[in-house]
């Protein structure tokens, strides 16, 4: 969009049209249109027909009727910044108001960096300078677009102006240091001030769970004298972000005592808090108080839902909330694939991709994950290839390492171990660690030592300490029959001195999620726990169970058995 300059030279008034009498005029004449505007003009199709209104009255020329119309346009979640822009270079001899509200609508579109190209402008007026409500938003956008330098002369700008110790302006520079990474930087301005707001709490909470840094931001939480909606949310997503989900559901408990009603944005992480932890009776609860509160299923909420009840193994649940769903966005589409793949639904989820296609929308890359996946899960491997093909050239859409990592597993589940190794060959960027450990593993199921120790080597030069790379090999070896190359593996790991990390899982019982790590007894009842599998690998001997015409054995147990037979 191109930003042009335009001439301030404002134009003698006489004292019949100065501001109070042309907003008197407006009201005597157009009250009824004004009053709409305000207070029933919910769409753009809205605000045209009165924008037409007015000028057919000659009221657009009116700063006060043109700020109104301007205002709706820029700042309204049903705005069009577009259709702002018109209406500002339309406008002659702009106030301070004008100016601030065209930038403040800049900086909340999706092109932010055109609020900068305002504020040029507004500097080379001679008439009118920016004001302490110009800068905040142009803060805010430095957040957006992580422009910290450029925020950082704005920050000397206002310091020579004397603005710094504004609380608007603070606030707002505060959150861009702190959003962008530069925490020192935001404490200094935080520390310094002896009447931090609500909005300056928050702002550091931000900062420090969008480091990483959610112990700090839990110790902020606490000390704050004052917690609105937004410190429960930014500190419950902040856990849901760094993977602490069970301390996200346990600060929801909190607010729940203190009677705080949560908003949208705490459900939805809530949701997916949920469905990390496969908390299903949470997940549940949280849908029905969507449902029992009103909150507008939207497209964001209502994938939360379907990915929650996925993840949580009910998928009958995943499907009914997506086929009561009025509007179904692509991610809606994605999730709904996704589930069905993951919990054994192949047919189900190739099914529904048809119906995606068949629709409105076109599926993107996530959608060819899923279905990919669900190839994978079925064993379907020319159904896969063909996708994969269809995706670049129907829906020109450029494969991802995640792509070709589906289909360099599916290759490998299903035993073509070599076309596998020539599709890594063929990808347009470095494979990674996934990719290498999927190949490894699909080698140790085939027995293929070759490509085995060819996937080893270049997993190994990508992290010399990977446990991965030597607990797989061994295990190919071991599957192989090369015992004594296994217990090599092993051995090296421990001169490396690399440990293998242990496997962790989660399940949910009356209600309560109960967190189990391999080889761990720090559960409760973990005496019982270890007497019941006890039990059940010796019913598993027995039984001397078969899979593929091959017995499953522990690669562990198998090289313990030969050494001590050595």
């Amino acid at each position: 969009m191109a930003l042009c300059f335009c001439s301030f030279n404002p134009p003698p008034q006489s004292p019949s049209s100065t501001p109070n009498n042309k907003i008197s005029k407006f009201i005597s004449s157009d009250q009824h249109y004004l009053s709409m505007l305000e207070t029933q003009c919910t769409s753009m199709q809205d605000l045209k027909k009165l924008h037409a209104q007015f000028i057919k009255s000659g009221q657009a020329k009116d700063n006060f009727t043109a700020s109104r119309l301007l205002s709706f346009a820029a700042t309204s979640p049903y705005g069009d910044i577009n259709y702002a822009y018109l209406l500002f270079t339309r406008i002659q001899n702009p106030n301070i108001f004008i100016w601030n509200t065209i930038i403040r609508g800049f900086s909340q579109s999706s092109n932010p960096q055109f609020a900068f190209g305002m504020f040029f402008d507004l500097l080379a007026n001679a008439v009118i300078q920016p004001g302490r409500l110009t800068y905040p938003s142009l803060f805010k956008a430095c957040a957006r677009l992580g422009f910290v330098d450029f925020g950082a002369q704005l920050h000397a700008m206002v310091v020579k102006l004397g603005m710094v110790f504004d609380p608007f302006i603070r606030n707002s520079l505060m959150y861009m240091y702190a959003i962008c990474g530069f925490l020192s930087e935001a404490w200094k301005l935080f520390d310094g001030s002896k009447d931090s707001d609500v909005v300056a709490w928050n702002s550091m909470i931000m900062g420090f769970v969008k480091c990483g840094d959610v112990d700090s931001a839990r110790e902020l939480f606490d000390e704050m004298p004052v917690r609105n909606t937004v410190s429960w949310n930014s500190m419950i997503s902040g856990y849901v972000r760094n993977g602490k989900w069970k301390e996200a559901l346990g600060l929801f408990s909190e607010m729940q005592r203190e009677k705080i009603k949560p908003s949208e944005f705490t459900l939805v992480s809530l949701l997916n808090a949920s469905a990390n932890l496969g908390a299903l009776k949470q997940g549940e609860w949280i849908h029905d108080y969507i449902q029992k509160n009103g909150i507008e299923l939207n497209v964001i909420v209502t994938t939360a839902i379907i990915n929650m009840y996925s993840k949580c193994g009910s998928i009958e649940m995943a499907r009914q909330a997506f086929e009561m769903t009025p509007i179904k966005g692509l991610s809606c589409w994605n999730s709904m694939i996704i589930g069905l793949a993951m919990n054994g639904c192949e047919d189900e989820a190739i099914q529904l991709f048809s119906r995606l296609e068949s629709s409105s929308l076109k599926p993107d890359s996530v959608s060819f994950i899923g279905v990919l996946t669900a190839c994978n899960h079925a064993g379907l491997v020319n159904k896969a290839k063909d996708y994969f093909c269809l995706m670049t050239e129907r829906y020109n859409i450029e494969p991802t390492i995640k792509h070709y990592g589906c289909m360099v597993d599916l290759l490998g589940r299903a035993g073509h171990l070599q076309q596998a190794k020539e599709l890594i060959r063929s990808m347009p960027m470095n494979p990674d660690v996934i990719i290498w450990g999927s190949l490894l593993s699909s080698c140790r199921n085939h027995g293929n030592v070759e490509i085995g120790n060819w996937a080893q080597r270049h997993l190994m030069e990508l992290d010399s300490n990977e446990s991965s790379g030597h607990v797989l090999m061994s295990n190919v070896y071991a599957a192989s029959g090369h015992f004594e190359k296994a217990i090599k593996e092993r051995i090296l790991m421990k001169e490396k001195r690399i440990e293998k990390q242990p496997g962790c899982s989660l399940i949910e019982v009356n209600g309560e999620v109960h967190e189990f790590v391999a080889g761990g007894r720090l559960h409760p009842r973990a005496v019982e726990i270890y007497s019941v599998l006890n039990d059940l690998s010796l019913i598993l001997q027995e039984m001397e169970f078969v899979e593929n015409g091959k017995r499953i054995f522990d690669q562990d147990s198998e090289i313990t058995e030969y050494i001590v037979a050595s």
